[in-house]
């Protein structure tokens, strides 16, 4: 199938160019004006009208709905435009210049290739040949639980949409080809802070103390093993520690300690009993050891949930561009998205976006200070988000 809405070569080569200077200049959830202002100047220079959200930053811009509302509403592409708080380890002349933060999960390609999408489109519409209207959708905070996805939502960025799709960088994947799946393709995410108390004292008599340190460390080992025996091992429900802290002499067992991690959960009924089942297991292991626990669960993101559909148009569409033979079946990771609020709405659904070049012997992951992409991928975002505008329209309604 030959459709119209491939990327120009010299459009390419400005997306390359805006994605690097993204690259130089990250910015962290809810701080992203300059990346805001950028995106908005050169959707403005298209002829193009966004809306900066009510957060301030993160904008939506709405595409061919010159002729009135869309049957079966509007399609969105949506693009996360938020930094990781990690130093850029990269030696590139389009390394990070701000100390302490990098695009290290691929966001600055995601913008860009809306971006990049919405361009193309706006032409399109501009020539008649847009059937159905789109809104390009681009969030902030995606980094932050429980993502900035929920404050898109109360600016109402999803009024009128009837689907929203989105991709992923995936460096487990070539640029050239997508991963997808129907059903769960991420996992829920939630943020977990334990402090516990107790009486300290002196090292040579840990029996008129609560052993403090003992006590998180056996939270520490003990409480992931209790929650694997209490649930489907198919849900995947899985605690994993990123802190603990406790004491500061080698001679005083402290009265206090934090631990700090992640719930992950594959299964969206179990992630609705996690936090019910993570207070029982430290609560438990906690009295043990005498020690009382103080515990903060938040509230993450929900599995991303590809709706058949949608995941059945991503597919059409990336075969209509570079044939079957260029997508592949994913996995579900262990990942958190706040994509996934948006599917709580309106049916949707997310791709992986290869961006590993395919002769490359270095594995770039996400969320390191090394990561980087081969920009090939750019123009197969844009190609992806183009073909399914212009075949969404067959599925509206």
């Amino acid at each position: 199938m030959s459709l119209p809405g491939t990327l120009p070569e010299t459009l390419f080569a400005e997306l390359i160019v805006f994605r690097r200077d993204l690259h130089m200049h990250p910015e962290l959830g809810n701080q992203e004006l300059r990346t805001t202002a950028a995106i908005k100047d050169r959707l403005e220079r298209a002829g193009l009208h966004p809306r900066v959200l009510a957060t301030g930053t993160g904008l939506i811009c709405d595409i061919g709905t010159e002729e009135g509302a869309a049957e079966g509403g509007l399609l969105a592409l949506r693009a996360d435009i938020d930094a990781l708080p990690i130093p850029d380890t990269k030696t590139v002349p389009y390394a990070s210049a701000v100390p302490g933060r990098a695009h290290a999960c691929g966001h600055d390609v995601h913008t860009t290739v809306v971006l990049g999408a919405g361009l193309v489109l706006a032409e399109l519409a501009r020539e008649g040949r847009l059937p159905r209207p789109v809104r390009l959708l681009f969030q902030p905070a995606e980094e932050v639980l429980p993502g900035g996805a929920t404050d898109a939502l109360e600016s109402g960025v999803l009024e009128n949409v009837g689907r929203i799709l989105a991709v992923h960088c995936d460096p487990r994947v070539d640029a050239g080809r997508i991963g997808l799946r129907t059903g769960a393709i991420t996992s829920a995410c939630d943020r977990l802070e334990v402090g516990l108390e107790g009486p300290g004292g002196h090292t040579a008599r840990p029996h008129l103390t609560t052993d403090m340190v003992t006590a998180a460390a056996r939270i520490a080992l003990d409480v992931p093993a209790l929650i694997a025996r209490r649930v489907d091992a198919r849900a995947g429900l899985a605690v994993t520690w990123g802190r603990l802290e406790s004491g500061h002499a080698c001679n005083v067992i402290p009265q206090q300690a934090e631990l700090s991690g992640t719930v992950r959960c594959l299964d969206l009924d179990a992630w609705h009993q996690a936090p019910d089942l993570v207070h029982a297991a430290i609560d438990e292991v906690a009295a043990l050891y005498g020690a009382k626990s103080q515990i903060t669960y938040v509230r993450g993101v929900p599995p991303v949930v590809n709706e058949a559909v949608s995941a059945q148009l991503l597919n059409d569409a990336m075969a209509a561009r570079r044939g079957l033979h260029s997508i592949e079946t994913t996995e579900q990771s262990l990942g958190g998205e706040d994509f996934s609020w948006y599917l709580e709405h309106v049916p949707g659904a997310m791709a992986r976006l290869g961006v590993r070049h395919p002769d490359a012997r270095h594995q770039y992951d996400l969320h390191r200070g090394d990561f980087d992409v081969d920009e090939e991928a750019i123009r197969v975002g844009v190609e992806l988000f183009t073909a399914a505008a212009l075949l969404d329209a067959g599925l509206a309604g």
